[in-house]
């Protein structure tokens, strides 16, 4: 069992008398981190400026300016649940008026008491909000969007779009940069669309970046034994994979244009051939695509077919980038907090109020994906700790993408060797008759480029994407393929930053 206490519940105590304030923090610390606050205005202040948001909340009506009304009371219960639905709001009164305490409960508030109180009889309240918090998330928490974290208007937007979206059969174009969960909403929208009809269907992921382009056509399509040299047995593709459930097409911008035709034939004809077969398929799956580029801009520089994209974008999606989502960054922290804390068994870190601050002036660039790496990252420096400004700036400044200015104009003008003076080794034989493998053989090179990139820009990964030609999340995709199939890139990477895209 671990040696490490169990967070407590986080309780927000509002009410304009000190006494009553002190008392009761003092009596309820034992099992509750306490937050206080003597109005209405404080208290959200408080909450938008924490790391957290409170689990529970006891508050007075009678605040001031109008201390013999309760307006400001039913103001506060409103705005604590448009701040986090999940809190459970007890009313702790001194005015004992049924009038009151139907209002309170209409507007939210799970319990209404009057002061004075047996302090049993509020620890009791007090556990039962809890449990009641507690079941209510444990029936939400795995549904698709709520998984989505984030309650500003930009999310809150996306996620009535997606709900729409759900039981059409046309395909998604899901549009956004880098780091903001693109696959995420994929899986919401395949698990929306599946709900109804309550039978598990398959949800099939090609990350087109992160393959080779060799290869792309038979993994999509399947191929018939012979079609290709190493082809020793016949293959189902992605598309027969997928059966009725969803097909998502990943980086769909990285989609070589010679094979685009093809793609473009399945979606309008609703059929495919397998390589090396005449014989034709249906095609069953609902089709997703994503990317991070422009593909009107691509459509409009010749890399990207105008029919292609047309029949890919029926229907669209554009994820907001973390910059434009608001307070969704606390959210978010508090999310991943928890989550890692949990998984690394160690107290999570608190940012003081002017990191906090920082912490939501910030527009991380990298999204989601880089929100992560940083509280990851964090918590191995600071957990059970209070982080400050200063330190907090040390760690946003160093996920930046960029390198300074001079190791920039030298490094990323630097030239790749070439494919004879790069180290390749032996060619795998198969081990069955047919000769060399390619898939092994194109592999070997495409490793072989990205480690002399690596090389090159000292292990960092946005100049070795520049030399490389390609963007940094394609990089990271292409590096964890080729690991998958053996290959090794000892130190010379920063590692690639798990999930999210």
């Amino acid at each position: 069992m671990s040696s490490l206490a169990k967070p407590r519940p986080r309780l927000l105590l509002v009410d304009d008398d000190p006494l009553i304030i002190d008392t009761l923090s003092s009596l309820l610390a034992e099992d509750f981190e306490i937050v206080k606050a003597g109005n209405r205005a404080d208290a959200i202040a408080l909450l938008r400026t924490s790391q957290q948001l409170a689990q529970l909340a006891l508050i007075d009506l009678g605040l001031p300016p109008q201390r013999n009304y309760p307006d400001e009371g039913f103001a506060l219960i409103s705005e604590l649940l448009a701040l986090d639905p999940d809190c459970k709001i007890i009313v702790f009164s001194g005015r004992d008026e049924e009038s009151y305490a139907r209002q309170a409960r209409t507007l939210g508030a799970l319990e209404f008491l009057v002061k004075p109180v047996q302090l049993s009889t509020l620890r009791q309240a007090l556990w039962h909000a809890l449990q009641s918090r507690d079941k209510a998330r444990a029936h939400h928490k795995d549904t698709a969007l709520s998984r989505i974290i984030g309650e500003s208007p930009a999310i809150a937007k996306t996620k009535t779009l997606l709900q729409g979206l759900a039981q059409s059969r046309f395909p998604v174009l899901i549009e956004g940069e880098s780091g903001v969960g693109k696959e995420m909403v994929a899986q919401a929208l395949h698990e929306l669309s599946t709900a109804a009809s309550k039978v598990p269907q398959s949800f099939i992921a090609l990350n087109c970046a992160a393959i080779s382009p060799g290869l792309i056509e038979s993994t999509l399509f399947g191929h018939v034994r012979g079609a290709f040299t190493g082809a020793q047995s016949a293959q189902a593709g992605y598309f027969e994979e997928a059966g009725e459930g969803t097909l998502f097409l990943d980086e769909i911008g990285e989609l070589p244009l010679e094979l685009q035709p093809k793609l473009l034939r399945a979606l309008e004809n609703g059929e495919y051939q397998r390589v090396g077969e005449t014989r034709s398929h249906r095609v069953r799956a609902r089709i997703l695509a994503a990317t991070n580029r422009n593909l009107q801009r691509e459509v409009q520089a010749g890399r990207f077919r105008a029919d292609l994209f047309h029949r890919l974008s029926v229907l669209r999606v554009r994820i907001p980038p973390l910059r434009d989502t608001g307070n969704d960054r606390a959210l978010l922290l508090e999310h991943y907090l928890q989550y890692y804390s949990a998984q690394m068994n160690t107290q999570p870190f608190r940012l003081s109020p002017e990191a906090m601050r920082s912490w939501l002036a910030y527009d991380f660039p990298g999204n989601v994906r880089e929100l992560r790496n940083i509280v990851i990252r964090m918590l191995t420096r600071y957990a059970g700790q209070i982080v400050g400004e200063a330190a907090l700036k040390e760690e946003l400044e160093s996920d930046q993408d960029t390198a300074p200015e001079e190791q920039i104009s030298t490094t990323s003008t630097a030239t790749l060797p070439s494919l004879k003076e790069l180290p390749v080794g032996q060619p795998e034989i198969s081990a069955l008759e047919g000769g060399l493998s390619l898939p092994a053989i194109l592999r070997q090179i495409e490793r072989d480029y990205i480690a002399a990139a690596l090389q090159k820009s000292r292990g960092n990964m946005s100049l070795a994407a520049k030399l490389l030609g390609i963007n940094r999340s394609t990089l990271y995709n292409r590096i964890e393929t080729l690991e998958r199939n053996g290959a090794s890139f000892g130190n010379n990477t920063e590692g690639p930053a798990p999930g999210g895209n």
